[in-house]
């Protein structure tokens, strides 16, 4: 299936596409506050069933109208539940264990390109000059941030179990970012969403079952219960649906891209509220991820026909 074709990018579906990064750019922030009290697995479950019990109110409708139709793609939603809801995430708070936030970063800003490669190899999708010049400008930007510009940080970067394991989840959710292009736009994303979401629960109840034999799960302060709610929503709910609406509108690749702003909504936020300092290579960093956003997402003006 080819990707969409070029179009401008105006108000609500630029809005479609900042937001995902925003929010998990917060969730990497909320995941390491809380990884030493909820181990991953029971993490991840508490995060869906916070999740699905906010989509239900608006999202049963759908749900129940759309039903018939999810058979006819029902290994797409097997699929995208499995990647994008139950494994990706799981593998993220997982690995962050074992391996620094800056390795977790730098190994995210693979995605577009892993989007962009898997579209290629196995779904024919053109990858235009603009794109792949925009994917690796804005790269080098997110390199930027990362290194806090310094060369000699990313020559010295050392990779552990833990970035196998997030590498993983980047393979994951380029696969979904493919297979929920598939799922045509006629059904609807919240009602499908939470048809991903209880498929998610059923996966990750055992492996939370199996988890508790070995680790402990700490909720006695109120404080930790505020990040949950954080992470049960913004990433999860509001940021899904945001994501899934944008792939469908702009195609994988135009919508991907824009997960190199994660960076700087992580600077963003780490200035703000743990009161970082904020830096001029974090500025150069942003403005070469936008610039590479730009031209990633550039539309050519139409050439005149002659007749």
């Amino acid at each position: 299936m080819p990707e969409t074709p070029a179009s401008p990018l105006h108000g609500r579906i630029l809005i479609l596409l900042l937001l995902p990064p925003l929010f998990w750019a917060g969730n990497f922030i909320a995941g390491r506050a809380i990884n030493a009290l909820v181990p991953p697995v029971t993490l991840s479950l508490i995060r869906w069933s916070i999740a699905g019990l906010c989509l239900l109110p608006f999202a049963l409708k759908p749900f129940l109208r759309d039903r018939v139709h999810y058979y006819s793609y029902r290994w797409h939603i097997l699929g995208t539940a499995i990647t994008g809801v139950a494994a990706f995430n799981l593998l993220v708070y997982w690995g962050l264990h074992t391996t620094s936030a800056t390795n977790g970063i730098i190994l995210n800003s693979f995605i577009p390109f892993l989007v962009a490669i898997f579209g290629f190899l196995f779904y024919r999708q053109n990858l235009t000059a603009s794109q792949l010049l925009g994917l690796l400008v804005s790269l080098s930007g997110v390199l930027l941030v990362v290194s806090h510009g310094d060369l000699q940080v990313l020559l010295t970067l050392a990779f552990a179990e833990g970035d196998v394991i997030i590498f993983l989840a980047m393979v994951f959710w380029a696969l979904y970012t493919l297979w929920v292009k598939q799922i045509p736009a006629t059904i609807d994303r919240s009602g499908l969403m939470l048809c991903q979401v209880m498929i998610a629960l059923v996966l990750l109840l055992p492996l939370t079952l199996w988890e508790s034999q070995t680790s402990s799960v700490h909720l006695d302060d109120t404080h930790t219960w505020w990040i949950l709610a954080y992470i049960g929503i913004f990433p999860s709910v509001i940021a899904l649906l945001a994501y899934s609406r944008a792939v469908t509108l702009v195609g994988s690749v135009r919508a991907s891209v824009f997960i190199h702003a994660m960076p700087i909504f992580g600077s963003i936020l780490s200035s703000l509220l743990l009161r970082e300092a904020f830096h001029l290579y974090q500025l150069m960093g942003m403005l070469t991820i936008f610039t590479g956003i730009w031209l990633a997402n550039r539309t050519r003006r139409p050439t005149a026909s002659t007749r």
